[in-house]
């Protein structure tokens, strides 16, 4: 396994995997941003399964109170305009990923890689933010 980076921001799916993730994957220090706070808020409200329900309320619960998250502030609103113009140029839809070009923003604002478990999701923007894959185990 590659030496583990200092510091990097995690994609609202590897707090969702986080029990596949192995932590060796993952940076030392480890950052969400306002958006993943707000796609896990939204969770338990896209189900109507109450066990999947309770999971995703615990899971919102744990993230609340393990991160101080990195809000999408104005440095972070005018980064958007450089991770839609790369995603415009690869010729990628921006609107379809648009919480995850968010939480890019807040990646190329605070200047952090990117771990992800869907590094699809972010083709176009490797020349603007360090996107690392975070490989899961099978469920």
């Amino acid at each position: 396994m590659a030496e583990r980076r200092p510091r990097g921001l995690l994609d609202t799916n590897v707090i969702i995997d986080m029990p596949l993730v192995d932590a060796g994957h993952l940076p030392v220090d480890v950052a969400i941003s306002t958006v993943t706070l707000a796609e896990l808020s939204a969770g338990p409200l896209a189900t109507h399964d109450p066990v999947e329900r309770a999971v995703r309320q615990l899971r919102l619960q744990r993230a609340e109170a393990a991160f101080a998250p990195l809000p999408f502030d104005a440095e972070c609103a005018r980064r958007y305009a450089s991770v839609f113009a790369a995603v415009t140029t690869a010729g990628r839809k921006p609107r379809r990923r648009f919480a995850d070009l968010l939480i890019a923003s807040v990646a190329l604002a605070n200047g952090l890689p990117l771990f992800t478990a869907s590094p699809d999701d972010f083709a176009g923007l490797e020349d603007l933010v360090a996107i690392v894959p975070v490989p899961r185990r099978p469920a």
